[in-house]
């Protein structure tokens, strides 16, 4: 088993020991409550006194990841239990660890001086994503508590769209001025007595604040103390602005290698840097939130534990669409009744068709997002990869409409079926495909997100367009041959 395969196990059996401690100190307080005996209330003052402090010298023991994988994984009773065990100093950074539905139920139960004392372990960007899940009034007490430095680059980032290089960038960046020698840069960092997390190179700008290019900390090792920084500087790094969408910066990372990468503003000002740690935390983030709207759910439910009527509303609007659809293919199937009632073979089969375009939809809408969100897919190739996905259809249609036609007249003796069989399944198909690539494009060009319930958009029509073709076909190979 791999390192982090073992880690994992040791995650879950924490979690079970966790539990298992809960449950023996709440029995443990059950049974001194019903137990009758002399200095009853005492008794039960020690009991409250020391019932968690194995588990409270257990947390603080723990990383704050472990922390957060722990808390993701309790129902909210025991969750908020844990959290209220939690050093009040590793708060910010257990934050900044849970999932966003987790982190607002966690929010909900905190007092301002626990915020506060939050707050003061985390950066400015930090603190700003933290206030995203408080209430107007909370995040004005915590940004008024702030320094000014603090609360105005806490507003900087939070005027910053999501999604947006701007949201995700660190504002603790170091920079250093153009003329200076390699020397008087080292003496700088002497002096500062620290770097930022993932600093491998240094901002260069001008006497004005203009950014100029990097300056690879290795430079300071391998040069002379006197080269002027502008010798050895990197003039052409690879640099991002603050209104650049967030995925074509995670796509850079990963093409480059990139550990930091700096950002400027529309007039090339120095505003922060791009840190892969920000950027590995965004990429999961929209993976999950991707994998949730493909079938209908908002970010919430990556909660397993969130209150059982607010999970049930998040699903109503897909439940009535797939109500309405499934009602739809409901009627058309009704259309055919006597036709059904002449050839009842029609009934067990007819789900086929249906079910194998659903997934042939499915794996075109796939490419299509896939396409989308690395802007390969744009207006100039888009009815190419329509014809393209067709033609795939009516291939695939083909070779296994011709397998289920043999199949249907091996099971039932009857041509006309085979042959409903096998054109049902290229005409589906092909719809499949088209269906799979407009979907989400039509969801885009309305300004849509289109990952959003386009699985189930996908699944309802192909359902709903199987059904009629399967059966109107049928219906006409049967009236008139």
């Amino acid at each position: 088993m791999s390192q982090s395969g073992k880690h994992q196990v040791k995650l879950e059996s924490l979690v079970q020991h966790i539990n298992t401690l809960i449950d023996r100190q709440e029995l443990v307080s059950n049974i001194v409550d019903k137990q009758e005996m002399r200095r009853h209330d005492l008794v039960q003052s020690l009991v409250e006194r020391e019932k968690y402090s194995e588990l409270r010298h257990l947390i603080d023991q723990l990383h704050p990841a472990d922390i957060a994988f722990v808390l993701e994984n309790l129902p909210l009773d025991r969750r908020q239990l844990v959290w209220s065990l939690v050093d009040k100093s590793h708060y910010g950074a257990v934050l900044l660890e849970v999932s966003n539905a987790v982190r607002e139920t966690l929010l909900e139960g905190m007092q301002h001086d626990e915020l506060v004392v939050a707050a003061d372990n985390m950066d400015s960007d930090e603190i700003a994503d933290l206030m995203t899940g408080l209430t107007p009034e909370t995040a004005r007490d915590l940004l008024s508590s702030l320094g000014e430095n603090d609360r105005e680059q806490v507003k900087s980032a939070l005027s910053f769209p999501e999604g947006t290089v701007g949201a995700l960038m660190d504002f603790d960046v170091i920079h250093v001025p153009i003329d200076d020698t390699l020397d008087q840069i080292l003496g700088r960092l002497r002096y500062r007595r620290g770097l930022p997390a993932d600093s491998r190179v240094l901002m260069v700008v001008d006497n004005k604040g203009f950014f100029q290019g990097t300056l690879e900390l290795e430079a300071l090792l391998i040069h002379p103390g006197e080269t002027p920084v502008s010798e050895v500087m990197n003039r052409e790094p690879i640099v991002f602005h603050t209104n650049d969408e967030a995925r074509d910066a995670a796509t850079a990372f990963k093409g480059y290698d990139l550990i930091s990468a700096p950002v400027v503003n529309a007039h090339n000002r120095l505003m922060g840097s791009l840190n892969v740690d920000a950027v590995l935390d965004y990429m999961q983030q929209t993976s999950q939130k991707n994998l949730l709207g493909q079938v209908g759910l908002h970010e919430e439910e990556s909660d397993l534990f969130s209150p059982i009527w607010q999970a049930a509303k998040h699903r109503w609007p897909w439940l009535t669409l797939n109500l309405l659809v499934a009602f739809i293919a409901a009627l058309i199937i009704g259309q055919f009744e006597a036709t059904i009632a002449a050839v009842v073979a029609l009934a067990a089969l007819m789900p086929i068709t249906a079910n194998v375009g659903g997934n042939a939809g499915n794996q075109s809408l796939a490419l299509v997002i896939r396409g989308l969100s690395t802007k390969q897919l744009n207006r100039s190739n888009m009815m190419l990869l329509a014809r393209k996905e067709m033609s795939i259809g009516v291939v695939n249609g083909l070779i296994w409409g011709g397998v289920m036609g043999v199949a249907a007249l091996v099971l039932y003796g009857d041509l006309r079926l085979a042959l409903v069989m096998q054109v049902a399944m290229i005409v589906t198909l092909f719809v499949a495909g088209l269906t799979g690539v407009l979907v989400p494009v039509t969801l885009k060009r309305l300004g849509l997100d289109p990952i959003l319930g386009s699985s189930i958009l996908i699944t309802g029509i192909t359902d709903t367009m199987g059904f009629f073709i399967f059966l109107g076909f049928a219906a006409l190979v049967y009236a008139t041959v």
